[in-house]
């Protein structure tokens, strides 16, 4: 693979999930870092790599990706060892389905851009923050249920998965918003997948731009 820039943002949670992708397929790559918090993603040369004007965007291969899912799979295609996802489909179909609770359902609602327009409605910190909450909980409630039946030590096995890398930055996001922490098969998956150096490097803590 050519030289990998990965644009992102040490607290965003999309980014995350790249960079424990990236690191679980031992690609080196370096990091660009855009403040949400200050606005760094809307500058002009940035919208010009990434119209949504949202992280991450990785530069590989000569091309420009967005959105973590769409990355995530080209970096499993383009890098097969270790597989993101298992060998059979209907597994394979449970495992996105996870990832897509996470990406699609909670995420998006509980984002910076979401919370900000709530405040510009009128809510108070404390309404805007148990939203996030509140979504966290719900969209968690249902990842547990959906991987009752499964073994461990991870979302769906032995084996790390698409899931896994959607799951542990998104607990982080349950703190960091007070939501109630009420899934234990959830934190015990977090516990085996922080013990090992792909995730635990991938931390936001860790990370070039952490404040």
């Amino acid at each position: 693979m050519s030289d990998i820039l990965l644009h992102g943002y040490y607290r965003s949670t999309a980014s995350y999930r790249v960079r424990i992708a990236l690191n679980l397929k031992a690609l080196p790559y370096r990091q660009q870092s855009h403040h949400l918090r200050k606005g760094e993603q809307k500058d002009p040369a940035y919208r010009a790599l990434n119209p949504q004007g949202m992280v991450p965007a990785l530069e590989i291969d000569g091309a420009v990706l967005t959105q973590s899912l769409a990355i995530c799979d080209y970096l499993d295609e383009r890098q097969p060892d270790p597989p993101l996802l298992p060998s059979g489909p209907i597994l394979r179909a449970r495992v996105r389905a996870f990832a897509q609770i996470i990406a699609c359902d909670i995420h998006p609602i509980q984002n910076l851009r979401i919370l900000d327009r709530l405040r510009d409605a009128g809510l108070d910190q404390a309404a805007v923050t148990r939203w996030a909450a509140t979504v966290i909980e719900d969209g968690l409630d249902a990842c547990a249920a959906m991987i009752a039946d499964q073994p461990g030590p991870y979302c769906f096995g032995a084996q790390v998965t698409l899931a896994d890398l959607f799951l542990v930055p998104q607990l982080v996001n349950a703190r960091h918003f007070g939501a109630q922490l009420r899934w234990p098969r959830l934190l015990e998956i977090e516990r085996a997948c922080l013990a090992l150096p792909a995730f635990a490097d991938a931390a936001p803590e860790r990370q070039p731009d952490a404040e």
